[in-house]
């Protein structure tokens, strides 16, 4: 066990949710022991890599109002994978061998379930799982996580670790982000589709609701399709699609957002744009009634890893902070910062010529404020280059009982060797819920 304190005294969480007074910033990083639940698979290569893979817990957090306070659900996404270019490094097998010239993604463990997880945070700094609630098709048959047979939207191909080429699947979800109803069930956002995707709470699919015009290939899917998303988010990058999901406090409104700018007309616009796109979703309705765009910072700006690739941020998370008021995680690999963000005063471009592919130059290929849009107005609350106890690539993001904001990492299943560990940060800044926008 590992603990890390920073800026405030503590003997266990208990001691951490109390009313008394903390510091401007405070931090908390929690580990945990030998978890049997999150153990997985043992997979060997020839001449000697081995992957001790581990269930990698953290690609998104939500906690409901009235749960207990030492209580946070969390998500795994579409299970251990690389790129045939990372394969060298990971299996010490070149990618051009390993792959056999297939430009694809590799899958150690391509039947693993997505699977929604409940965390409990305990008194000695340590967290440990309790719930594994896996997703399921309408009949209650598992899912995996491989990838969707998409014409509309880029795709790329499925293999095994080993390079032998698997078959795609309709009912795949690739989960990134979540939130919780008061009637137990469960949003997803989804990023290969993209779409979001609406799971009861046994965690059997009940709709998923992709961009309009891509319903046909999820058509042998087990489970309701909806074209309800506008068209142009088949334009996502491949790999880069819905990541976040957070919906308002009376639960009538979810946000999600593309994790970067889409490829608008094409690949060289998304490695350049800094215009990515935040959607509000009215449930009762079952449509989307807003979208806003949310300017990405500048590569440079990320301390511990600054480049000059502008498709380097992305937005891996999201919670709602009031109605129209969103603390946004926008990370590198290496830095994380959190944005309060709200969408009173930005430009709303739904159904607008933005929307419309043949639209040149596209969104992506414009600076916001030379095209007439007002972008969501950002207010910085929290970077890990100030703070060096916190892991890397962290993805989950809830609000505890207090008020604190519970963050997790994703430690991509334990390819790379990285452990999943739990950071709770207080802040003056956000210490309580404040006054929805109007």
């Amino acid at each position: 066990m590992t603990v890390r304190l920073m800026g405030v005294v503590a003997a266990g969480f208990a001691a951490l949710t109390a009313t008394a007074a903390f510091a401007a910033d405070s931090i908390a990083v929690y580990d945990h022991a030998d978890d049997p639940m999150l153990k997985l698979k043992t997979v060997a290569y020839p001449g000697g890599k081995t992957l001790h893979l581990t269930v990698g817990i953290g690609s998104a957090a939500f906690r409901r109002a009235g749960d207990p306070a030492d209580i946070v659900y969390t998500m795994s996404d579409r299970g251990p994978n690389f790129t045939c270019g990372d394969a060298k490094a990971i299996t010490g097998i070149d990618g051009k061998t390993l792959c056999k010239g297939v430009k694809g993604r590799l899958y150690p463990v391509p039947g693993y379930i997505p699977t929604i997880y409940g965390v409990r945070l305990n008194a000695d700094n340590t967290f440990a799982v309790f719930e594994a609630i896996a997703l399921k098709d309408k009949d209650g048959n598992p899912i995996d996580g491989l990838l969707n047979p998409l014409t509309v939207a880029e795709t790329e191909t499925p293999l095994d670790g080993f390079g032998t080429v698997l078959p795609y699947s309709a009912n795949a979800i690739d989960a990134e982000g979540l939130v919780r109803l008061a009637d137990g069930s469960w949003w997803i956002g989804e990023e290969n589709g993209p779409s979001i995707v609406h799971v009861a709470p046994d965690g059997r699919i009940q709709e998923r609701i992709v961009p309009a015009g891509s319903e046909k290939d999820f058509a042998a899917s087990n489970y309701k399709i909806s074209g309800g998303l506008p068209a142009i988010l088949t334009k996502r990058q491949t790999n880069r699609g819905i990541e976040s999901m957070a919906m308002s406090p009376d639960e009538k409104f979810l946000y999600f957002m593309v994790q970067n700018p889409l490829a608008n007309p094409d690949g060289k616009a998304y490695a350049k744009a800094k215009n990515t796109r935040l959607f509000k979703y009215d449930r009762k309705a079952g449509k989307v009634v807003g979208e806003y765009v949310y300017t990405l910072d500048d590569p440079q700006s990320f301390r511990l890893d600054p480049s000059d690739k502008q498709s380097d941020p992305r937005i891996s998370e999201m919670l709602a902070l009031g109605t129209d008021r969103l603390l946004v995680l926008e990370r590198t690999e290496k830095t994380t910062k959190l944005h309060e963000v709200t969408l009173a005063g930005a430009t709303d471009i739904l159904g607008t010529r933005w929307d419309d592919v043949k639209t040149a130059p596209s969104l992506e290929q414009e600076k916001a404020e030379a095209a007439g849009i007002k972008p969501v107005a950002k207010t910085p609350r929290f970077d890990s280059a100030d703070h060096p106890e916190v892991p890397t690539k962290m993805e989950g993001l809830a609000r505890l009982a207090d008020g604190a904001i519970f963050m997790i990492n994703d430690d991509d299943f334990g390819i790379t060797g990285e452990k999943t560990r739990v950071v709770v940060f207080r802040s003056d800044a956000l210490a309580a819920p404040k006054t929805a926008a109007k």
